[in-house]
């Protein structure tokens, strides 16, 4: 009996030291962390609904985790979108929406009291850390130019116990990053190259099947450390070039895939909110060109999205050889999985090929999070939720408290069902402007010349953003705008 309370005293103990106020089952280690970041992912997910799409894995982690059909990241670009990611943080000045932010603000600096992430945070508080592949913006985690060789400078120079890369017959991080099969790349093809490839070669005939396999091996070793783990892997599909093994092409039939349902500019704005797709056009031996004047073709449209299909189906496979590791290692019941687009990818949506606006496509991006012992899995959640949420969820679920105020808020009580949110809302800086989604709207305000510079959308009445209808809502308009302003962290003050 004497053990038996014992017991129970500890088990109690661990609630209050875990903040057990959710169904999570506790356990008496901290969870372990596998989270992946995937490049450009936006929600053309089986789990989300798409049934074209083929990502058995990802569903099948959805099916035993929560799928967030309403994740909005706070910058539509890479590197940005991961800073805010990694400090918990929304934008404060303008050089923070930059791509290289992370290596403006934390390559350089020594380590101080404030932790540089949230991996930082995580290892200073007794977690083992690797890093494999792109998880700030840089493809290996080193600090160098696209054309130069890479450098021994760290991005996240206290974030990382081991921070590793296999670069393969492409040399650096980014050739690898803008890697095909047969071993150049955008830059050593001085942009003379395709805008997506079917390779003839297996998945470790591309990067990502070489950081697939690193992470297999390094989940070994780090089941026999005595102290838990981060496991940061980065996928670079499907990000452009949209290059993958043919395989993963041959599982559609491109007669199924069907264009965006608004391939047009919206009606009542101006052009300043869109993009030429300069980043698509970079790629010159592309079909056509695209641009806000003319839309490509809906045949070639048709191909991309293909293209886009078939990289998303490679990076499931890996992510699938992850998941059954973690199973065959005996560590699912202690392991944290999260799944994170870092933005979303305008498929021709509003004639735009790219990331880079405050608009749906380019800013709604997929987050799976799966936790061991929870009790109301298995459902899609579609409460509005950011990226700035993911840190402070992490450390609930992990018992660490946090080390300044994060502009986030946990998702726990909403993966258990214990604190549902109440209108909710997200925020999202670029192009000079601030944009705020909530269940039903989203309003933008851009700080620039050339008018409107206010848009609304419904999304009950006009869920592929056809028109703006500001002009014509302005009690709507009025009433959002002090939550939007809200929203202003002095960016464009």
């Amino acid at each position: 009996m004497k053990i038996i309370s014992k017991f129970i005293l500890y088990s109690v103990l661990l609630c209050f030291t875990f903040s057990c106020k959710s169904e999570i089952i506790q356990k008496e280690k901290q969870p372990n962390i596998l989270f992946i970041a995937v490049d450009d992912l936006k929600t053309e997910l089986g789990i989300y609904g798409n049934s074209v799409i083929q990502t058995p894995n990802l569903d099948k982690l959805a099916s035993v985790g929560t799928a967030f059909a309403n994740h909005y990241v706070q910058i539509p670009t890479c590197g940005a979108s991961r800073q805010s990611l990694l400090t918990g943080l929304r934008p404060r000045t303008v050089v923070q929406l930059d791509n290289n932010i992370t290596a403006i603000e934390t390559s350089n600096k020594p380590e101080g009291e404030t932790p540089e992430s949230f991996i930082h945070h995580l290892k200073r508080n007794g977690y083992y850390t690797v890093g494999i592949g792109k998880i700030s913006h840089s493809a290996d985690g080193l600090v160098y130019g696209y054309n130069d060789m890479p450098s021994n400078k760290r991005e996240l120079p206290h974030s990382w116990d081991e921070i590793l890369f296999d670069s393969g017959k492409w040399k650096t991080g980014w050739n690898s990053f803008f890697a095909y099969a047969d071993g150049e790349n955008r830059q050593s093809m001085k942009n003379q190259v395709k805008p997506y490839e079917a390779g003839n070669v297996e998945d470790d005939g591309y990067p990502d099947g070489l950081t697939t396999k690193m992470a297999l091996s390094s989940l070994k070793r780090l089941k026999e450390k005595d102290k838990p783990f981060f496991l940061g892997v980065g996928y670079f599909k499907p990000h452009l070039p949209f290059n993958s093994p043919k395989k993963y092409w041959d599982l559609y039939n491109r007669d199924s895939i069907k264009i965006s349902k608004n391939p047009n500019i919206p009606k009542n704005i101006n052009l300043k909110s869109l993009h030429a797709s300069g980043e698509f056009n970079r790629y010159a031996l592309g079909d056509e060109i695209a641009t806000l004047k003319h839309r490509v073709s809906d045949e070639y449209a048709k191909k991309l999205i293909h293209g886009y299909y078939a990289c998303v189906s490679y990076v499931d496979e890996q992510i699938g050889l992850l998941i059954k590791e973690v199973e065959a290692l005996g560590l699912e019941e202690n392991t944290v999985i999260v799944v994170w687009g870092d933005h979303g990818w305008h498929l021709g949506d509003q004639q735009v090929w790219g990331k880079h606006t405050i608009f749906e496509e380019a800013l709604n991006s997929t987050l799976v999070i799966k936790v061991p012992g929870l009790k109301s899995s298995g459902k899609t959640n579609k409460t509005v939720v950011e990226t700035v949420d993911i840190y402070p969820t992490l450390l609930e679920l992990c018992g660490i408290e946090a080390p300044y105020n994060l502009d986030g808020r946990s998702l726990v009580g909403l993966m258990d069902n214990s604190k549902p949110r109440q209108k909710d809302v997200a925020y999202s800086y670029f192009k000079n402007g601030i944009s705020l989604r909530t269940e039903r709207y989203r309003l933008t305000k851009y700080f620039r010349q050339g008018e409107p510079t206010i848009e609304l959308y419904d999304y009950l009445n006009d869920p592929f953003e056809t028109i703006n209808i500001a002009s014509e809502n302005a009690e709507t308009v009025n009433k959002l705008m002090p939550l939007l302003e809200a929203g202003n962290t002095g960016l464009y003050n």
